[in-house]
C-alpha cells in the first residue's frame, strides 16, 4: 500500500447520506441548493484553493466527493492541478470541479474542511524532514486531533510531506502510532513501545523494560528514560540488561525530557560545554531566543541530545539508537540539524499547523454552463478554467 492510499475502507473519507450533509453544511449553502433546484440547474465548475504556501495532498476530499457522488447517482469530474506532494504557490488552484450546482452547492463545507488542513500539514511534514535528513520520523499525532477525521488527515498529510522528502533524498515518516493509520506509511499497524504509565506500573525503567521484552520477544525495545529523572542512569541501565539487544542496533533510548528541567548532569553552564564539544560554532549562530532554547535550554536540547550520545559510547554501546521527541516543529528540527544532533528517529505530532487559520481554504465557482464568470478580485481563478471551457471540454 502506497503513502497515497488511505488506510481503511471505513473513514471519513466514505460518503455521508444526504441528511448529514445538510445538517453539517452551512446553511446558505443550503438555501442556493433549493433556489437553483427550483429555478433551474446549471453545470458549474468550482476552483478550490489555499490563500498560503501548500503541498497538494487532495486524495482524502477528492475520495469522499467521488464517493458521494455514486451515492447520490451524479456525475461529476474533478482536475487535480498538482499531484501529491507537488509545491503548490499561495493561491494556486489545487483542483477543479464541475458538475451540477444543485449537487454541489451543499459539499462546499465538508470539501473545504477536507482539504487546507492537510495540505498545510503536508508543508510542515515535508520541511521537518528535509531538515533532518537522515532521522526517520514516527506520526504521533493522534493525541492531538479533535476526533478520528483530523487525525486521518494529519496522518495522511504526514505522509505526503514524506513521500515529497523521500523523492529528495530523505528518509521522511516511516510509520504512524496506531493501526488506523498505518496504511499511509506501508504499514499494517501503529509502531511504539511504552508509555510514562507503563514505567509507573513497573515501579523502574529497567522493570518496565523487562515487561515489554517478555511480552514482545520479537520486538526492537525502546525505552523511555525521563520517568525519573535519571535519563543517563536508567538508560544505561537497561543496556547493561540487554547487551545482545544493543550490539545488535535493537535497543532504543527515547528522550521525552519536558520543558521544566534539563537532562540529568546537566545544566545551562554544562549544556554549552556539550554543545561546543560536539558542534563548535553552533551557539555562536543561533538567532532567537526559541533557537537558543533548543540548543542548550531544558527539555529535549541538542545539548542533551549530544549528552546521551557521549554517554551512551563511553560506555560502549555505540549501536544503541537516540529516539527524541517532545515538541519537535519546523523550527525545532532546523536548530538540531544546525547543531548535528545525533537523532535517528524523531517522534512527533508538531507538524499539525500551529495556526488554524492559515489551513482555511476557498472555494470559487469560476464558470456557469460553460460562461467563465468569478467575483472581482479571483480572475486569476479563471486561468485554467477558461482554457478548458474554450476547448470544449
Amino acid at each position: 500500500m502506497s503513502a497515497a492510499q488511505s488506510p481503511t475502507a471505513f473513514g471519513p473519507h466514505q460518503a455521508l447520506d444526504d441528511a448529514s450533509i445538510r445538517a453539517r453544511t452551512d446553511a446558505y449553502f443550503n438555501r442556493t441548493r433549493d433556489i437553483v433546484t427550483r429555478f433551474g440547474d446549471q453545470q458549474v465548475t468550482y476552483a478550490l484553493f489555499v490563500r498560503r504556501p501548500v503541498l497538494s495532498a487532495t486524495r482524502l476530499m477528492t475520495e469522499w466527493l467521488d464517493n458521494v457522488a455514486r451515492a447520490r447517482g451524479i456525475t461529476l469530474t474533478h482536475e487535480v492541478m498538482f499531484p501529491e506532494g507537488a509545491w503548490v504557490g499561495a493561491g494556486e488552484p489545487l483542483v477543479y470541479i464541475t458538475g451540477s450546482f444543485a449537487a454541489l452547492a451543499d459539499l462546499e463545507t465538508l470539501l473545504l474542511q477536507k482539504l487546507g488542513p492537510p495540505c498545510v500539514a503536508a508543508l510542515n511534514a515535508y520541511q521537518m524532514a528535509m531538515a533532518l535528513p537522515k532521522a526517520r520520523f514516527l506520526a504521533m499525532e493522534a493525541r492531538h486531533c479533535a476526533g478520528f477525521e483530523m487525525q486521518e488527515q494529519m496522518a495522511y498529510a504526514a505522509s505526503i510531506g514524506s513521500l515529497a522528502a523521500r523523492n529528495e533524498g530523505a528518509l521522511g515518516f516511516v510509520g504512524g502510532a496506531n493501526d488506523a493509520t498505518a496504511g499511509f506509511f506501508g504499514q499494517s499497524a501503529g509502531l511504539g513501545t511504552m508509555p510514562h504509565a507503563l514505567i509507573g506500573y513497573a515501579g523502574s525503567t529497567l522493570r518496565a523494560a523487562e515487561m515489554f521484552h517478555e511480552a514482545f520477544p520479537e520486538s526492537d525495545l525502546v525505552v523511555l528514560t525521563d520517568y525519573f529523572g535519571r535519563e543517563i542512569t536508567d538508560g544505561l541501565a537497561v543496556c547493561r540488561a540487554f547487551p545482545e539487544l544493543a550490539a545488535a542496533g535493537r535497543l532504543a533510548v527515547r528522550l521525552d525530557t519536558h520543558g521544566g528541567r534539563f537532562l540529568e548532569g546537566l545544566d545551562p553552564q554544562l549544556s554549552y560545554a556539550a554543545l561546543e564539544r560536539n558542534t563548535p560554532g553552533t551557539i555562536r549562530r543561533y538567532r532567537s531566543e526559541t533557537e537558543l532554547r533548543n540548543l542548550v535550554g531544558t527539555g529535549v536540547s541538542a545539548a542533551a541530545i549530544w549528552r546521551m550520545r557521549e554517554a551512551l559510547d563511553e560506555a560502549g554501546f555505540p549501536r544503541v539508537r537516540i529516539i527524541v521527541s517532545s515538541g519537535f516543529n519546523v523550527e525545532k528540527c532546523l536548530a538540531m540539524a544546525d547543531a548535528h544532533a545525533p537523532i535517528d528517529v524523531v517522534g512527533t505530532g508538531s507538524f499539525i499547523p500551529d495556526r488554524w487559520s492559515e489551513t482555511y481554504a476557498t472555494a470559487d465557482i469560476v464558470s456557469y454552463d460553460g460562461e467563465p464568470r468569478v467575483k472581482i478580485g479571483r480572475e486569476f481563478l479563471l486561468r485554467r478554467a477558461g482554457a478548458r471551457a474554450a476547448a470544449g471540454t
